[in-house]
């Protein structure tokens, strides 16, 4: 009986953010406590989905909305979307330009499947949100990073962009405010980015699902800022909403010119494969989106200050440096003794987990150039939580892993 043969692209994918987890397994079994820092999820902390929309939820099933939807998503949904992007963030789209997904990671798998053919380039942020490297090579293409410069906030370095186009790229990724560094785009930026792929005749791909989470810095979309570059603009409810585990989002097509319009029909034809996205969550989506947005500020005022914290207490410990977020959830501290007291930032990660029980993710699945030797935390956790984690933190470096394949007791 022949074996069962499983595709190279199957096999060989990595996501760093949830692989680290088969690491906590074993130490749950003998009653270890766990620091969950790893994964951005504000509902499983004490950000919780506001009443109305678990209400609306609730409703939408109980009133039996609970058929198939159009693929491409509710009208009501759509045109929600729509007002929303123009009160928030000043781009003129409609209904008809957007698109319905099970969450913003479907929205990615779609998007590249619809644009990457075998040896096709997709130009993203370094460090930047796994998916994009993790589609890219699954639809056989080739994920190139450009620099985003830590000692300027994990700004991209606009020159490397430039120099890093070829006859192969077929878009240029901007992650705005940025996964995992915590780095807001201002405008200039982002309209440099877009005059280069307006010289190349690229569309731009614009994840922007922190849009209304930032601090001191205001959000510019993309989308805003150009008049005649194609953009597609990814976007969902998981992380202003609280709806990490309802799965939905949405992307939107801003632009005109057959090409647009041509990878637009690419990724409806794969919404009609899945048949659609979940209609009570949609029925919810919009009554979320058409309802009071005032819970926004208190969410951004509790990040801030567990910001703050983290940006000051991870400067404390020796061994540790970091930049200040400006939005998201996400900090991305350097890591010295990488490469002498560990080998890489994986065995730091996972050294660090077993003598401590404080889960965060290695800074190289993020990218292997410019997110090697950081790693990515998450300060969703009250103050109270952060601070007992990063004290065993502390305690680790000061007295954990001396050598390879020895763990300390931080």
């Amino acid at each position: 009986m022949a074996g069962i043969k499983v595709t190279k692209r199957a096999s060989n994918i990595e996501y760093a953010i949830r692989d680290v987890i088969v690491h906590t397994k074993e130490l749950m079994k003998n009653g270890k406590k766990i620091y969950y820092l790893n994964i951005g999820d504000p509902a499983a902390f004490d950000f919780k989905t506001p009443p109305s929309l678990k209400e609306a939820l609730c409703n939408a099933i109980a009133k039996e909305d609970n058929y198939y939807s159009p693929s491409e998503g509710l009208p009501e949904l759509r045109q929600a979307v729509a007002n929303k992007e123009k009160k928030i963030n000043n781009v003129d789209i409609t209904a008809d330009d957007v698109l319905v997904t099970d969450g913003i990671s479907e929205g990615i798998q779609m998007l590249l499947g619809a644009i990457v053919e075998k040896g096709d380039e997709i130009l993203f942020p370094g460090p930047t949100y796994p998916p994009y490297i993790s589609y890219t090579r699954f639809f056989d293409g080739t994920p190139v990073a450009y620099e985003t410069i830590e000692k300027e906030g994990w700004q991209p370095n606009i020159d490397d962009l430039r120099s890093k186009i070829t006859s192969r790229t077929r878009a240029i990724v901007i992650i705005n405010p940025n996964n995992p560094a915590g780095a807001v785009y201002d405008r200039k930026t982002i309209k440099q980015i877009l005059d280069i792929a307006g010289e190349h005749n690229l569309p731009v791909f614009s994840d922007e699902i922190y849009d209304q989470l930032t601090y001191e810095k205001e959000f510019v979309s993309a989308a805003e800022v150009t008049k005649d570059v194609p953009v597609v603009g990814l976007n969902g409810f998981s992380k202003v909403y609280q709806m990490t585990g309802w799965r939905l989002g949405y992307m939107y097509f801003k632009g005109e010119g057959k090409q647009l319009e041509a990878l637009k029909d690419g990724v409806e034809k794969q919404c009609r494969i899945r048949i659609c996205a979940n209609t009570p969550v949609q029925i919810a989506a919009t009554a979320a989106l058409n309802g009071p947005q005032d819970f926004v500020k208190d969410i951004v005022d509790r990040l801030r200050q567990r910001r703050d914290f983290s940006h000051k207490r991870l400067n404390e410990i020796e061994g540790i440096t970091t930049t200040k977020p400006e939005g998201a959830f996400y900090i991305f501290p350097k890591i010295e003794g990488i490469g002498k007291r560990w080998k890489n930032d994986m065995e730091f990660v996972v050294q660090l987990l077993k003598a401590t029980g404080v889960l965060i993710v290695n800074g190289s699945g993020f990218d292997p150039v410019y997110g090697k030797d950081h790693a990515r935390i998450v300060f969703l956790p009250p103050i109270s939580e952060l601070e007992k984690a990063y004290d065993a933190l502390e305690g680790f470096m000061k007295n954990g892993h001396r050598g390879r394949g020895h763990v300390g007791h931080g």
